[in-house]
């Protein structure tokens, strides 16, 4: 169990705009990753150091966003104004978390623009929705060398690495939650914990870029 990625939801802006400034702000170019056709969402992704990545997301105009958790998750977080939606764990079996939770995870894709079909299944946005400390489960169903994070490691791209995280919650409701340390999936990242005032979920984010620390709220 290891973080997988954080997503970061456009606001009216609107997409480009979006991965224009936070790309413009980390010193780095996001990559269009594609449509998901079961959300009615598309994203640009940054991959970054660690394994993991950085995602911006929007919804289409399609009639999944309506009925798909995912695609009304990121218009309920565009409609407030946008930023962040939420983290999700990686892991390499699903049928631990399927049975504490008592449900079936759901498989999802999206075509990149090179034709390539990225396949996941992932667990737990409708928790996400609910109360957003908490992450969702994805377990990926390609090799790592098509997982959005390939390349953040190699010598001459961004250089970019998640370092710190605000997140308004209580950590051991999200351990009860993922049924094992938060320490496991986030190893190597600062997390602090900040009492939800309304609201749960990751308030900022900091990131060591080319040019130092980066804070994104």
């Amino acid at each position: 169990m290891r973080l997988d990625h954080v997503s970061y939801a456009a606001g009216p802006e609107g997409l480009a705009a979006c991965v224009q400034r936070l790309g413009s702000t980390l010193g780095a170019s996001f990559l269009d990753g594609g449509l998901h056709p079961r959300f009615g969402t598309r994203n640009f992704v940054l991959p970054l150091r660690g394994r993991t990545y950085l995602e911006v997301v929007d919804v289409l105009d399609h009639p999944a966003v309506d009925t798909a958790p995912f695609g009304r998750a990121v218009r309920d977080r565009r409609d407030a104004g946008g930023g962040w939606l939420g983290w999700a764990v990686r892991v390499d079996d699903m049928a631990p978390i399927e049975q504490r939770l008592r449900r079936h995870a759901v498989e999802g894709h999206r075509r990149r623009p090179d034709g390539f079909d990225l396949r996941w299944a992932q667990l737990g946005v409708l928790d996400l929705a609910i109360d957003p400390q908490r992450p969702f489960f994805v377990r990926w169903l390609v090799d790592d060398e098509h997982h959005p994070s390939a390349g953040g490691e190699l010598p001459g791209t961004t250089g970019v690495t998640l370092t710190h995280l605000e997140i308004a919650g209580d950590d051991e409701a999200v351990e009860l939650y993922l049924g094992a340390s938060t320490g496991q999936p986030l190893d190597g990242i600062t997390v602090e914990w900040l009492t939800p005032q309304p609201d749960t979920g990751i308030v900022a984010a900091t990131f060591d870029t080319g040019h130092g620390p980066v804070r994104i709220d």
